[in-house]
């Protein structure tokens, strides 16, 4: 019944009827609406709040949310190089908020899988990020320790090297690198709320990106994991033509 109430009323807010910035009706008012318990309309308020439809702060009722949300930054995810030298499209926008840590682990789930290496012993270096807005990120690069053993300085200090330095320790062993990202969303766990400083009173979603770095042959040598606010962040990504693959003859 919870859900019947909450498609109500968010057909109400999709519609207009209630705009944004609006006060929902009370709980004693919707009760009475639809004639139905105070548990009920709990549910459904939690309903629309999931949907990202309303915000509710405690002591007060709850609101619709605006439609309309503007990022602060935009996070541009390209790759770039020029001689020996790489450059990321982020460049020096992000700042580490607290000490980078480095933690020895096993692969498994979705890193082994990027991977292609489950239960293989790797390196990880996680940081929290800052810009010049106060918009925070989480990054995660874990490194396998067959890679690091085939370029020693990945395994020294890889918490003390950027990005494109660590693109460019990876071709003085000859490596012809190329890179492929995927993105998905998902709502943020509790810790990820309090590191990001999202807001209790909405219903953020998380963007997650997935970058894995390939040697020449396909093989992947490094995974990097990016978490963002999607109310907070856009990604940008430039797109170039690469050769097609030659067509077998018929």
């Amino acid at each position: 019944m919870y859900k019947q109430v909450a498609d109500h009323l968010a057909a109400k807010i999709i519609d207009g009827e209630l705009p944004a910035g609006s006060e929902l009706p009370s709980e004693t008012d919707l009760v009475a609406e639809f004639g139905v318990s105070r548990p009920t309309v709990r549910s459904a308020m939690a309903e629309l709040r999931a949907m990202g439809l309303v915000d509710s702060t405690r002591g007060k009722r709850s609101a619709v949310r605006s439609p309309v949300v503007t990022a602060a930054v935009t996070v541009e995810r390209s790759v770039s190089r020029s001689g020996k030298t790489y450059r990321t499209g982020s460049g020096d926008q992000w700042q580490d908020a607290e000490q980078p840590t480095v933690t020895r682990t096993h692969t498994s789930g979705t890193t082994a899988e990027l991977l292609e290496r489950d239960g293989e012993q790797a390196l990880t270096v996680d940081r929290l990020l800052t810009d010049a807005t106060g918009t925070r990120a989480a990054h995660r690069l874990t490194i396998p320790f067959e890679v690091a053993s085939e370029v020693p300085v990945l395994a020294e200090n890889p918490d003390r090297m950027a990005l494109a330095d660590i693109y460019a320790a990876l071709t003085t062993t000859g490596q012809a690198l190329t890179w492929r990202e995927t993105v998905s969303a998902r709502a943020p766990h509790p810790d990820e709320r309090t590191s990001l400083r999202l807001t209790d009173n909405a219903a953020p979603i998380l963007l997650v990106t997935h970058r894995v770095t390939l040697a020449a042959d396909g093989r992947p040598l490094l995974l990097e994991e990016l978490r963002v606010s999607a109310d907070q962040v856009n990604l940008a990504f430039t797109i170039t033509t690469t050769k097609a693959p030659a067509r077998p003859r018929q």
